[in-house]
């Protein structure tokens, strides 16, 4: 019984005190060992700042595969995805309501882990409140961007939704409501081991959300959704977590989002 390791963190790109949050990344990527990490807030500047994602994949040993999305400060910020195992291939798709400075996509790597080959997506969707409509369009994007590469093993969605758990977005991708007509189904992992409970990823707690406290605090808006579990076991949720929730002595964060990181079982149960 294969389990897949999966974590997704919004990297909060170079906000300060970024070579201490880098350290803090790097040291619980370390401790909690993911299979794959999906990465959204992701910087690169030309001269100034080296790509974070080639950064921490060259200083913990993972295949990695970035994306830009949108220009920023002289740079570019994106999306990437850490792999313990081989990328055999990366594609990336634009999603509904691009703007110049605010360019949303769908990053999609398709890795093998031991005999196992398997799709994992990460995205970083519209950020303001009054967006859900953008998000609507966006995940009904995405889902048919995933069902296009849907193979025999379970696909995994990771990334930032900027949306809460009651959104139309997320229930739409829950199976609990219809959106022009066209419904689907992912498990929520969070949701399905810890029912009901808060699950805060952008949290009050975090001294770093101060920084655009205009935002509403205290909401779940990291998520790991997998295809449907399977009758044989595949894309049974076997655990889910919040990580890097806890400061360091010195107070620091490693990003102004919490993590999160779920096991995914992805081989059929034996005989």
């Amino acid at each position: 019984m294969r389990l897949l390791r999966c974590l997704t963190l919004n990297l909060w790109g170079a906000e300060a005190p970024l070579q201490r949050r880098m350290e803090l990344v790097v040291a619980g990527l370390r401790e909690l060992q993911p299979d794959v990490v999906a990465l959204q807030e992701v910087r690169e500047v030309p001269g100034q700042l080296p790509n974070q994602a080639a950064t921490l994949a060259e200083e913990l040993g993972y295949h990695h595969v970035y994306m830009p999305a949108m220009p920023f400060a002289g740079g570019h910020e994106g999306l990437a995805i850490l792999s313990r195992g081989p990328i055999h291939e990366h594609v990336a798709f634009g999603l509904p309501h691009a703007e110049t400075q605010e360019r949303r996509i769908l990053l999609s790597a398709r890795m093998a882990f031991e005999s196992l080959s398997a799709w994992v997506h990460t995205t970083h969707l519209n950020y303001r409140l009054a967006h859900g409509k953008y998000r609507e369009d966006q995940v009904q994007a995405i889902d048919a961007l995933i069902a296009a590469r849907a193979g025999d093993a379970p696909s995994i969605l990771m990334g930032d939704f900027n949306a809460r758990p009651e959104s139309e977005e997320i229930r739409w991708l829950r199976g609990l409501v219809s959106l022009n007509g066209r419904r689907t189904y992912y498990q929520d992992a969070w949701e399905r081991l810890h029912p009901g409970e808060r699950g805060w990823t952008w949290a009050k707690a975090n001294p770093y959300t101060k920084v655009i406290e205009f935002l509403e605090p205290d909401r779940r808006l990291d998520y790991i959704f997998v295809t449907p579990m399977r009758k044989d076991g595949r894309a049974r949720i076997k655990s889910c977590e919040i990580v890097f929730d806890k400061p360091a002595a010195d107070g620091a964060f490693a990003s102004d989002h919490f993590g999160l990181l779920a096991e995914v079982q992805m081989a059929g149960d034996p005989n």
